[in-house]
Protein backbone atom coordinates (compact mmCIF):
# COMPACT_ATOMS: atom_id res chain seq x y z
CA UNK A 1 0.00 0.00 0.00
CA UNK A 2 1.26 3.47 -0.88
CA UNK A 3 0.71 4.74 2.64
CA UNK A 4 3.23 2.17 3.92
CA UNK A 5 6.00 3.56 1.71
CA UNK A 6 8.35 5.85 3.68
CA UNK A 7 8.30 8.66 1.10
CA UNK A 8 11.50 10.67 1.16
CA UNK A 9 13.56 8.12 3.13
CA UNK A 10 16.99 7.15 1.81
CA UNK A 11 16.63 3.39 1.41
CA UNK A 12 19.46 2.16 -0.84
CA UNK A 13 22.98 3.20 -1.80
CA UNK A 14 24.53 2.08 -5.08
CA UNK A 15 28.15 2.36 -6.12
CA UNK A 16 28.79 2.54 -9.86
CA UNK A 17 32.48 1.80 -10.24
CA UNK A 18 35.18 0.97 -12.77
CA UNK A 19 36.33 -1.96 -10.62
CA UNK A 20 33.63 -3.73 -8.58
CA UNK A 21 36.05 -6.30 -7.14
CA UNK A 22 38.53 -3.63 -6.08
CA UNK A 23 35.75 -1.53 -4.56
CA UNK A 24 34.47 -4.51 -2.60
CA UNK A 25 37.94 -5.17 -1.19
CA UNK A 26 38.29 -1.51 -0.18
CA UNK A 27 34.94 -0.98 1.57
CA UNK A 28 34.72 -4.36 3.26
CA UNK A 29 38.11 -3.76 4.88
CA UNK A 30 37.52 -0.08 5.65
CA UNK A 31 33.96 -0.22 7.00
CA UNK A 32 33.43 -3.89 7.76
CA UNK A 33 30.60 -4.41 5.29
CA UNK A 34 29.83 -7.84 3.96
CA UNK A 35 28.77 -8.68 0.42
CA UNK A 36 26.01 -10.88 -0.94
CA UNK A 37 25.17 -11.78 -4.55
CA UNK A 38 21.73 -10.76 -5.79
CA UNK A 39 20.17 -13.39 -8.05
CA UNK A 40 19.25 -11.92 -11.41
CA UNK A 41 20.08 -11.66 -15.10
CA UNK A 42 22.76 -9.01 -14.53
CA UNK A 43 25.58 -9.61 -12.01
CA UNK A 44 24.91 -7.52 -8.92
CA UNK A 45 26.49 -7.58 -5.50
CA UNK A 46 24.79 -6.14 -2.42
CA UNK A 47 26.54 -4.44 0.49
CA UNK A 48 25.45 -5.78 3.86
CA UNK A 49 25.89 -4.33 7.34
CA UNK A 50 25.55 -6.94 10.11
CA UNK A 51 23.83 -9.11 7.53
CA UNK A 52 21.28 -6.48 6.46
CA UNK A 53 21.47 -5.30 2.83
CA UNK A 54 21.91 -1.53 2.54
CA UNK A 55 23.12 -1.03 -1.02
CA UNK A 56 24.85 -2.50 -4.00
CA UNK A 57 27.85 -2.27 -6.29
CA UNK A 58 28.02 -2.73 -10.03
CA UNK A 59 30.28 -1.89 -12.93
CA UNK A 60 30.05 1.61 -14.37
CA UNK A 61 28.47 1.20 -17.81
CA UNK A 62 30.73 1.76 -20.81
CA UNK A 63 28.39 4.44 -22.14
CA UNK A 64 28.76 6.41 -18.91
CA UNK A 65 32.56 6.08 -19.03
CA UNK A 66 32.63 7.37 -22.61
CA UNK A 67 30.67 10.40 -21.45
CA UNK A 68 33.29 11.05 -18.79
CA UNK A 69 31.35 9.87 -15.75
CA UNK A 70 33.65 8.85 -12.88
CA UNK A 71 32.93 6.13 -10.35
CA UNK A 72 30.20 7.46 -8.07
CA UNK A 73 27.63 6.67 -5.39
CA UNK A 74 23.89 7.09 -6.09
CA UNK A 75 21.40 7.52 -3.23
CA UNK A 76 17.98 5.88 -3.71
CA UNK A 77 14.95 7.59 -2.16
CA UNK A 78 11.63 5.86 -1.51
CA UNK A 79 8.49 7.00 -3.34
CA UNK A 80 4.99 5.49 -3.47
CA UNK A 81 4.89 5.58 -7.29
CA UNK A 82 8.08 5.72 -9.37
CA UNK A 83 6.35 6.76 -12.60
CA UNK A 84 4.45 9.57 -10.89
CA UNK A 85 7.64 10.75 -9.16
CA UNK A 86 9.53 10.83 -12.47
CA UNK A 87 6.73 12.82 -14.09
CA UNK A 88 6.63 15.26 -11.17
CA UNK A 89 10.42 15.62 -11.14
CA UNK A 90 10.43 16.31 -14.87
CA UNK A 91 7.83 19.02 -14.38
CA UNK A 92 10.11 20.55 -11.75
CA UNK A 93 13.09 20.63 -14.12
CA UNK A 94 14.78 17.26 -13.53
CA UNK A 95 16.38 15.10 -16.23
CA UNK A 96 15.72 11.37 -16.56
CA UNK A 97 18.83 9.21 -17.07
CA UNK A 98 17.23 5.80 -16.51
CA UNK A 99 13.45 5.68 -17.07
CA UNK A 100 11.19 3.73 -14.70
CA UNK A 101 12.49 0.16 -14.73
CA UNK A 102 11.42 -3.00 -12.94
CA UNK A 103 13.88 -5.14 -10.97
CA UNK A 104 12.20 -8.57 -10.94
CA UNK A 105 11.36 -9.57 -7.39
CA UNK A 106 12.81 -6.37 -5.93
CA UNK A 107 10.95 -3.27 -7.06
CA UNK A 108 10.93 -0.41 -9.56
CA UNK A 109 13.38 2.49 -9.90
CA UNK A 110 14.49 5.40 -12.05
CA UNK A 111 17.68 7.49 -12.08
CA UNK A 112 17.31 11.26 -12.31
CA UNK A 113 19.36 14.43 -12.33
CA UNK A 114 17.96 17.31 -10.29
CA UNK A 115 17.64 20.77 -11.91
CA UNK A 116 21.18 21.65 -10.79
CA UNK A 117 22.62 18.35 -12.11
CA UNK A 118 23.02 16.13 -9.02
CA UNK A 119 22.29 12.44 -9.68
CA UNK A 120 19.87 10.44 -7.49
CA UNK A 121 17.33 7.65 -7.87
CA UNK A 122 13.73 7.07 -6.85
CA UNK A 123 12.64 3.62 -5.74
CA UNK A 124 9.54 1.65 -4.84
CA UNK A 125 10.34 -1.70 -3.23
CA UNK A 126 8.23 -4.74 -4.01
CA UNK A 127 8.93 -5.85 -0.44
CA UNK A 128 9.74 -3.98 2.76
CA UNK A 129 11.72 -0.78 2.28
CA UNK A 130 15.11 -0.56 3.94
CA UNK A 131 16.54 2.16 6.12
CA UNK A 132 15.01 3.76 9.20
CA UNK A 133 14.46 7.22 10.67
CA UNK A 134 16.54 6.88 13.85
CA UNK A 135 20.22 7.68 14.37
CA UNK A 136 22.45 5.65 12.07
CA UNK A 137 24.30 2.70 13.55
CA UNK A 138 27.98 1.97 12.86
CA UNK A 139 28.29 0.97 9.20
CA UNK A 140 25.10 2.75 8.11
CA UNK A 141 24.85 5.93 6.07
CA UNK A 142 24.37 8.78 8.52
CA UNK A 143 24.37 12.03 6.49
CA UNK A 144 23.40 12.97 2.94
CA UNK A 145 25.03 16.17 1.77
CA UNK A 146 24.25 18.02 -1.45
CA UNK A 147 26.79 20.47 -2.85
CA UNK A 148 24.93 22.46 -5.48
CA UNK A 149 24.78 25.72 -7.41
CA UNK A 150 21.56 27.07 -5.86
CA UNK A 151 20.82 25.58 -2.45
CA UNK A 152 17.43 27.28 -2.09
CA UNK A 153 16.16 26.09 -5.47
CA UNK A 154 17.57 22.60 -4.88
CA UNK A 155 15.86 22.29 -1.52
CA UNK A 156 12.57 23.51 -2.98
CA UNK A 157 12.80 20.78 -5.64
CA UNK A 158 13.34 18.00 -3.11
CA UNK A 159 10.77 19.48 -0.73
CA UNK A 160 8.11 19.20 -3.39
CA UNK A 161 9.25 15.78 -4.61
CA UNK A 162 9.87 14.07 -1.26
CA UNK A 163 8.18 16.19 1.39
CA UNK A 164 11.42 17.07 3.17
CA UNK A 165 11.35 19.97 5.62
CA UNK A 166 14.03 22.39 6.78
CA UNK A 167 15.28 21.57 10.29
CA UNK A 168 17.90 24.31 10.70
CA UNK A 169 20.22 26.63 8.75
CA UNK A 170 23.78 27.39 9.78
CA UNK A 171 25.70 30.46 8.60
CA UNK A 172 29.08 29.35 7.25
CA UNK A 173 30.36 32.88 6.63
CA UNK A 174 31.93 33.23 3.16
CA UNK A 175 30.63 29.74 2.33
CA UNK A 176 27.07 30.95 2.78
CA UNK A 177 24.18 29.10 4.45
CA UNK A 178 24.15 25.38 5.19
CA UNK A 179 20.54 24.19 5.15
CA UNK A 180 19.73 21.01 7.09
CA UNK A 181 16.64 18.99 6.22
CA UNK A 182 14.65 16.09 7.60
CA UNK A 183 11.81 13.73 6.79
CA UNK A 184 10.07 13.04 10.10
CA UNK A 185 9.65 15.80 12.72
CA UNK A 186 11.44 14.87 15.92
CA UNK A 187 13.80 12.44 14.20
CA UNK A 188 17.45 13.14 13.32
CA UNK A 189 17.99 15.29 10.19
CA UNK A 190 18.90 13.51 6.97
CA UNK A 191 21.65 15.85 5.80
CA UNK A 192 22.52 19.29 4.51
CA UNK A 193 22.49 21.37 1.33
CA UNK A 194 24.90 24.18 0.49
CA UNK A 195 26.30 26.13 -2.46
CA UNK A 196 29.53 24.77 -3.91
CA UNK A 197 32.47 27.16 -3.42
CA UNK A 198 34.39 28.18 -6.56
CA UNK A 199 37.33 25.94 -5.62
CA UNK A 200 35.14 22.81 -5.54
CA UNK A 201 35.39 21.21 -8.99
CA UNK A 202 32.75 19.24 -10.84
CA UNK A 203 28.97 19.48 -11.10
CA UNK A 204 26.42 19.48 -8.29
CA UNK A 205 26.63 16.16 -6.47
CA UNK A 206 25.53 14.15 -3.47
CA UNK A 207 28.17 13.14 -0.90
CA UNK A 208 27.19 10.23 1.32
CA UNK A 209 28.59 9.80 4.86
CA UNK A 210 29.03 6.43 6.57
CA UNK A 211 29.15 6.24 10.35
CA UNK A 212 32.31 4.64 11.74
CA UNK A 213 33.55 4.16 15.30
CA UNK A 214 36.50 6.58 14.97
CA UNK A 215 37.11 8.88 12.00
CA UNK A 216 40.74 9.52 12.91
CA UNK A 217 41.57 5.83 12.94
CA UNK A 218 39.66 5.35 9.69
CA UNK A 219 41.81 8.00 7.97
CA UNK A 220 44.88 5.78 8.28
CA UNK A 221 42.93 2.84 6.87
CA UNK A 222 41.70 4.87 3.87
CA UNK A 223 45.30 5.71 2.96
CA UNK A 224 46.64 2.18 3.52
CA UNK A 225 43.89 0.73 1.32
CA UNK A 226 44.68 3.07 -1.57
CA UNK A 227 42.10 5.80 -1.02
CA UNK A 228 42.67 9.55 -0.74
CA UNK A 229 41.73 12.16 1.84
CA UNK A 230 40.04 15.13 0.19
CA UNK A 231 39.15 17.22 3.24
CA UNK A 232 39.65 16.75 6.98
CA UNK A 233 39.46 15.08 9.35
CA UNK A 234 37.69 17.89 11.19
CA UNK A 235 35.26 18.56 13.99
CA UNK A 236 31.79 19.89 13.13
CA UNK A 237 29.34 21.78 15.36
CA UNK A 238 28.17 19.45 18.12
CA UNK A 239 31.50 17.67 18.43
CA UNK A 240 31.14 14.98 15.75
CA UNK A 241 34.07 14.36 13.43
CA UNK A 242 34.04 13.92 9.65
CA UNK A 243 36.44 13.29 6.80
CA UNK A 244 35.79 13.46 3.06
CA UNK A 245 37.53 10.86 0.92
CA UNK A 246 37.92 9.27 -2.49
CA UNK A 247 38.09 5.51 -2.98
CA UNK A 248 40.78 3.89 -5.20
CA UNK A 249 38.41 3.91 -8.18
CA UNK A 250 37.67 7.63 -7.87
CA UNK A 251 34.27 7.66 -6.11
CA UNK A 252 33.84 10.35 -3.44
CA UNK A 253 32.44 9.36 -0.04
CA UNK A 254 32.72 10.55 3.55
CA UNK A 255 33.03 9.11 7.04
CA UNK A 256 31.43 10.34 10.27
CA UNK A 257 31.88 9.49 13.93
CA UNK A 258 29.73 10.86 16.74
CA UNK A 259 30.96 12.78 19.75
CA UNK A 260 29.19 10.28 22.03
CA UNK A 261 30.11 7.00 20.38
Amino acid sequence: MAEDVPRGRFVWYELMTTDPQGAQAFYTQLIGWGTEDFPGEQPYTMWTNDGTPLGGVMELPEEARQQGAPSHWIPYVAVPDVDAAVAQAGGLGAKTYVPPTDIPGAGRFAVLGDPQGAIFAVYRSANEHGGHDDMAEIGEFSWHELATTDHAAAFDFYRQLFGWHETDTMDMGEMGPYLMYGRVPGKPPLGGIFNKPPQMPGPAAWLLYVRVADVDQAVDAVKKLGGQILNGPMEVPGGDRIVQCMDPQGAAFALHSTAAA
